[in-house]
């Protein structure tokens, strides 16, 4: 049966999807796509490649660590296992952003037993930590490139944003804000107060309390100096991806380190806008941050298509190969647990 809710999530993440292909066709429009193509067509595709490995070793390194993350709690997942959860949370977030935080949660926490609500608090850990690493690799560009990352953010990033709400739609927009507070802790009184919903604060609590425990863990770990250097790890990788691309193609070549590091921030910036895989946000971010280096508009496009369509193919390939291990480890769990029974 469909219901409300169901029309209205459908309706916001085909919004969000639609505003992936906006920022696409706004980064496009222009550009002669045929030039595109054959661009595309003639680059050194053997860096790309090493691009794609880079990213499936850190790949396997974020699943290690969050088996880090679990340990303090008494649990030890399988490696095999927290890549597939991994695998198929980021093949989800392709579909619905965001989603695929709470879908590798659900597939570890069927695979392993692991209480769901602490793997949340270990994930929150890793996003905060993500944050946290990005802001460090935007404060290492400010240091090199102080005025070309302030003028890029302003030009390119918070002028378009701001530039499209006037005084009086600000105040539209704050008046809309209060106004879901309001009705949000209105609706949240009512439930707390309501005997029937005995059973859904006992739910919240434990949730609560799980995600408490789950947060706990990055105090509790035995080394915790092992976490950061896997940590920094993952994102020399991301680095490097993002830097040995520049020799897919002939335009982007000669860029060197400092460039790769600005490159990485503003792709990374792109990701984390809320649509699919960071379709059409991370295509516009990155050509237009590397204008900055005069590399062309087009060429900045190639590069940016390449390193996203690279990083995309890796998470559906993986994506796709763990929902059939998966599968098949489960279908071989119920057959074991049928030839119990019928024993």
């Amino acid at each position: 049966m469909i219901t409300q809710s169901k029309v209205f999530s459908a309706i916001k993440y085909l919004l969000l999807f639609a505003i992936g292909v906006l920022l696409l066709w706004l980064t496009f429009r222009h550009e002669d796509l045929h030039d595109v193509f054959v661009k595309i067509e003639h680059a050194n595709f053997f860096f790309v490649i090493i691009a794609f490995v880079f990213g499936f070793v850190a790949f396997v390194l974020r699943a290690h660590r969050w088996n880090m993350l679990l340990k303090p709690m008494g649990f030890n997942p399988k490696l095999s296992n927290a890549c597939y959860a991994l695998g198929i949370g980021y093949f989800a977030n392709l579909a619905i952003p965001r989603i695929g935080e709470i879908t590798r949660c659900g597939v570890l926490s069927k695979s392993e037993n692991v209480p769901f609500e602490k793997l949340i608090g270990t994930v929150i850990i890793e996003r905060v930590i993500d944050l946290i690493m990005l802001a460090f690799s935007m404060l290492l560009v400010a240091i090199l490139e102080f005025d070309l990352l302030k003028n890029f953010l302003i030009d390119k990033i918070i002028s378009p944003m701001t530039d499209k709400t006037d005084a009086n739609g600000s105040s539209h927009l704050s008046m809309w804000l209060i106004l879901f507070l309001l009705v949000l802790i209105a609706g949240t009184v009512f439930l707390f107060k309501s005997k029937k919903a005995e059973n859904i604060k006992i739910k919240i609590k434990k949730l609560f309390l799980g995600v408490a425990d789950g947060l706990k863990t990055i105090f509790k770990m035995k080394n915790p100096g092992w976490f950061v250097f896997h940590t920094f790890f993952i994102w020399v990788l991301y680095f490097l991806a993002t830097y040995v691309t520049f020799f897919s193609l002939k335009a982007t070549s000669g860029l060197g380190l400092k460039e790769g590091i600005f490159v990485l921030v503003a792709g990374g910036l792109g990701m984390s806008a809320p649509v699919q895989g960071g379709i059409g946000a991370y295509h516009y971010i990155v050509s237009q941050s590397l204008i900055l280096f005069n590399i062309s508009s087009t060429d900045g496009i190639v590069y940016a298509t390449l390193a996203h369509t690279s990083q995309t193919l890796l998470v559906v390939i993986i994506g796709i190969v763990s929902l059939f291990l998966v599968f098949r480890t489960n279908k071989a769990k119920r057959e074991i647990k049928n030839a119990q029974k019928s024993n």
